[in-house]
């Protein structure tokens, strides 16, 4: 991750991650710019996924430079461990580490539950 420049006022242009040979970049208010930061509008409805090798340190580094528990870390039914943070933009983030294999039929077992209301995650 890197800071994609620095405005004049001291405030950061777009903060970059890259992924393998993509970069993303997110970004604050700027509505001159008709830029709208997910916490200005006070919601999102997306979620950037990230697979990292060790969720658990990814997490702290995040709550470190800032970020907020969207969803706390937990061992996901699929097999991953997850969690959803926000960054001081409100752009929502899931930190992923696969740390188990699950079968197909019991994932789609399992969502049907959460759907239904009958099962926690």
């Amino acid at each position: 991750m890197s800071n994609g420049g620095t405005l004049p006022d001291g405030s950061t242009l777009t903060v970059e991650l890259r992924l393998g040979d993509t970069t993303l970049a997110v970004a604050g208010e700027m509505p001159a710019r008709g830029m709208r930061a997910p916490a200005g509008l006070g919601a999102t409805s997306a979620a950037f996924h990230v697979p990292v090798p060790d969720v658990d340190a990814a997490w702290a580094r995040a709550m470190e430079a800032g970020a907020t528990v969207f969803e706390p870390v937990q061992d996901a039914f699929w097999g991953d461990r997850t969690g959803q943070l926000l960054d001081p933009f409100g752009h929502r983030w899931a930190l992923n580490q696969h740390v188990r294999d699950v079968p197909a039929d019991e994932i789609a077992r399992r969502a049907a539950e959460l759907l239904s209301g009958s099962a926690s995650a």
